[in-house]
């Protein structure tokens, strides 16, 4: 059993109140043996970059496609801008998560060297360091001291724990890479939702009367269910953060409406 599940198991026992399967993710075997397998826990953190990008690309691309609507301009425009802005931004968002992600880990790995240099040369004063750390959080200084004897013992776990409890740094496992590449995907796939009906009109006679229409209800549909899919993030309530990214997404859109049709009439 790997760590992710075993953890999931213990979520959801806590979730419906059942004892039983808490109990079974709290036994010491369950436990040693989620801790020898690899966890997994980075590609994991990739669905939030999923989740994030595609709500991000359903909700900038409908806003164009509400725009153009507004100013009720010629439907193959909704397709020229709502590509253009499908890529940029889609390229956009992923050169921003790379970056985000590159400067993340650059700077652990900058303190991380900084703090070894320290053990290394002020042991005394990072040990004195780490106990203020633990009395400040209600240990004795009994405790406070037996806990920094032990983990002072090894080098590397003390660096670490200067990285945790002092600073408050955890590594990020994620390749800004893939990262970026996920973040792109999902920005592009979902994005391309609300225009669908448009590039279908491109093949087949398709009423520009129903177009608008389709593209709201996919585009509806979308946001709910990216919405929902938070849930594997933020462990919330899935109708209630499907509605309120439905909200969120309807607000972005009749504001990109609102203002085309204002600029309609200033263009006479």
């Amino acid at each position: 059993m790997s760590l992710t599940r075993r953890v999931d198991e213990a979520r959801k026992g806590y979730a419906t109140g059942d004892g039983r399967l808490s109990a079974e993710a709290h036994s010491r075997e369950r436990i040693a043996e989620a801790a020898r397998e690899e966890h997994g826990a980075a590609s994991h953190a990739y669905l939030g970059d999923l989740v994030y990008g595609g709500l991000d690309g359903i909700v900038t691309t409908f806003a164009v496609v509400s725009g153009v609507a507004g100013a009720q301009l010629d439907n193959r425009i909704v397709l020229i801008l709502g590509l253009a802005n499908l890529f940029a931004d889609g390229f956009s968002m992923a050169t921003g998560a790379f970056l985000s992600s590159k400067s993340e880990q650059e700077y652990y790995e900058r303190e991380k060297e900084r703090e070894a240099w320290e053990v290394d040369h002020f042991p005394d004063g990072e040990r004195a360091e780490l106990e203020e750390v633990y009395l400040a959080r209600g240990y004795s200084a009994e405790d406070a001291r037996g806990m920094t004897a032990i983990l002072t013992r090894d080098r590397d776990r003390w660096v670490q724990a200067m990285m945790v409890d002092e600073l408050g740094l955890m590594p990020d496992e994620r390749k800004p890479l893939n990262s970026a590449l996920a973040t792109f995907i999902a920005f592009v796939v979902a994005g391309s939702l609300p225009l669908l009906i448009y590039l279908l009109g491109l093949l087949m006679p398709v009423s520009s009367q129903v177009q608008f229409p389709v593209s709201l209800v996919l585009s509806a549909a979308a946001l709910f269910g990216l919405g929902a899919a938070k849930v594997f993030v933020t462990e919330r309530n899935f109708v209630r953060s499907g509605l309120e990214m439905l909200i969120v997404g309807g607000l972005a859109a009749a504001v990109a409406y609102v203002v085309g049709a204002l600029l309609k009439g200033i263009g006479g």
